[in-house]
């Protein structure tokens, strides 16, 4: 599982998505969303403003599991 680590209250999932390398610009995260499974704590998502905070785990098929950390 990768760590993102932030420094703010939340994250976007569409930020997280570039951050994590799933994709290489946020024109793409909308396609992306349609057709790739990513999951929020177990939940299916497609909202690309989806906000995450420390703790919340993302599953994106394909690309693996990342953790929302606040950076200490």
């Amino acid at each position: 599982m990768k760590e993102i680590e932030i420094t703010t209250e939340y994250i976007q999932l569409q930020q997280l998505l570039k951050l994590g390398d799933c994709i290489g610009s946020g024109g793409e995260v909308k396609p992306f969303l349609q057709e790739n499974e990513v999951k929020v704590n177990g939940e299916p998502e497609n909202r690309r403003g989806r906000k995450l905070r420390p703790g919340d785990v993302i599953e994106v098929a394909g690309s693996g599991s990342f953790v929302v950390r606040t950076r200490q």
